[in-house]
């Protein structure tokens, strides 16, 4: 099965419904998409050789066009391979190369900068906004979706590992199916009516969520500003009625804020899925009484994509329950295409209110890393998915998340591994070591401060730290502070304490 189809079917049931939007634009109809998308699938085969398997990156912000670069590289039977847009250049030319793109999209922000570390195997760049890309749409098109299975790649979702290099995720046609299924199942109804809000980036969660709504025809909306701007979504939302949005919690933080200071309620939103990372109590339990029971809680992995456990509105919005509050400040029960198991260290299942880790199998789970045998025999274990976070069930199947078995810091919704951070800083000559944790932050999440110990005879200039950060990875992975030690602690085996680190920057909060 081709997940093309989807949008095929729809094209044909639905022509006049509106599908892609900027803002309250209408940019495209169904029929309008679907045209677009077959002449560009005609031009990927026939002009840029593109063959079914093949992989094609995207390195761009938010824009309608990403999504009919990722229906025209499905329906021509290739890989996506959506690229944060927040990536250092060098970053995204690294999954570039290591998912062996030979095309990648990119928009003008970004054209000159991933065009100077391009790797060899990429034979063709197009600029989103050129007359290239428009040439693509004035192809011959392609009359139907290249035949694919249900074991075949679709998505290649890079997700930092524990080595500092990403690793590919790959995520199936069937995967991608079982997802769409079971939130229609489990988490929240979708209609033609519908309007898919992109305030997140489309490479990421948010784009997962394109799927339901191309079922059901419904609206596609990119922002103007491209992004995730509160004071616009409140603005935007009446106009368009209906609007479904995934957001991270520091998200919906901001979102609640900005509607208590412009004493709004949040009109014309229909549902908000949050996860990405843990939500606070409060916050959500603000949340609800300021907004109603517009929320959605989903736990998930890029290696099962935002199918694991899900706490859909009426349990988020529930007061009544004995344990109402224990069951909000959980991540759901599983969802129905996959089991859910908390274990100890050697997959033995535990019983309700024992902590351990938390594996997942089900149709829901990735095939593998790509191209990494080693990191998916290590994840894969017969046929579980460790995750790698512990949790707790209680009694009833709701789990709730206890902490991560892996250093992964959760910034504004995206995911920063110290390790990679912690390489770079010690490339720099007046580094000698370093251990980067993450300290809460009220505006995201969480931030990254590093540790550091200094080469004898140096002096440690904040702002050239910045800069060497900045050469090298995004800018949201810079840490926002430093913080200069004799030396790190560590135990008898020189493995650097972490939880010692993270227990002092607790109590200099306190203090």
């Amino acid at each position: 099965m081709n997940i093309a189809h989807w949008l095929q079917r729809a094209a044909k049931i639905y022509p006049d419904n509106a599908a892609l939007l900027r803002g309250t634009e209408i940019v495209a109809s169904y029929r309008q998409f679907f045209d677009r998308v077959c002449a560009m699938a005609g031009a990927l085969v026939n002009e840029y050789r593109i063959k079914p398997g093949d992989r094609i990156s995207l390195f761009a912000k938010n824009h309608t066009r990403y999504l009919e670069i990722m229906y025209a590289a499905w329906f021509a039977g290739a890989i996506v391979v959506p690229v944060n847009a927040k990536l250092h250049p060098r970053e995204a030319a690294w999954i570039v190369e290591n998912s062996e793109s030979s095309l990648v999209f990119t928009d003008t922000d970004h054209l000159a900068d991933i065009t100077e570390v391009l790797p060899a195997c990429v034979s063709h760049i197009i600029d989103l906004e050129s007359p290239k890309y428009q040439a693509l749409v004035g192809a011959s098109p392609l009359e139907e979706p290249v035949a694919r299975t249900l074991n075949d790649t679709a998505w290649l979702f890079y997700t930092s590992g524990t080595t500092g290099r990403p690793k590919g995720v790959m995520i199936t046609n069937g995967n991608i199916q079982a997802m769409v299924f079971s939130y229609l199942s489990d988490v929240d109804e979708v209609s033609s009516k519908d309007a898919a809000l992109y305030a997140a980036p489309i490479s990421h969660g948010a784009g997962l969520y394109n799927f339901q709504h191309i079922i059901k025809a419904a609206r596609h909306v990119v922002p103007v500003s491209g992004g995730f701007d509160p004071a616009e979504i409140l603005s935007l939302a009446p106009r368009l009625g209906k609007v479904h949005l995934f957001a991270a919690p520091t998200m919906v933080k901001r979102l609640v804020g900005e509607a208590c200071a412009s004493n709004l309620e949040g009109d014309g939103i229909k549902t908000i899925i949050y996860g990405g990372g843990p939500m606070y109590l409060a916050d959500i339990i603000d949340a609800v009484d300021v907004m109603g029971p517009k929320f959605c809680q989903i736990y998930g992995q890029g290696e099962s994509p935002m199918a694991i456990t899900a706490l859909p509105r009426n349990l988020v919005a529930d007061r009544t329950h004995p344990r109402w509050q224990q069951r909000l400040a959980s991540t759901g029960t599983a969802q129905s295409c996959v089991e859910v198991r908390v274990a100890d260290e050697k997959g033995n299942s535990l019983p309700a209110g024992e902590s351990g880790e938390i594996l997942v199998r089900g149709s829901a789970v990735m095939k593998g890393y790509w191209r990494n045998e080693t990191e998916s025999r290590k994840a894969l274990r017969d046929g579980w998915l460790w995750t790698g976070d512990l949790g707790v069930f209680d009694e009833d199947g709701f789990l709730t998340l206890k902490d991560r078995s892996k250093d992964l810091i959760i910034s504004g919704g995206s995911n920063i591994y110290p390790r990679e951070v912690e390489e770079v800083l010690l490339t720099h000559p007046s580094v000698l070591e370093v251990a980067v944790v993450g300290r809460d932050s009220e505006k995201w999440g969480e931030e990254v401060v590093a540790f550091l110990v200094v080469v004898p005879g140096h002096f440690l200039d904040v702002e050239e730290l910045d800069r060497h950060c900045l050469d090298h990875i995004a800018r949201f992975k810079r840490p926002k502070d430093y913080i200069v030690l004799d030396e790190l602690p560590k135990n008898n085996y020189g493995k650097v304490l972490k939880t010692t680190l993270r227990k002092n920057l607790e109590e200099q909060i306190r203090i």
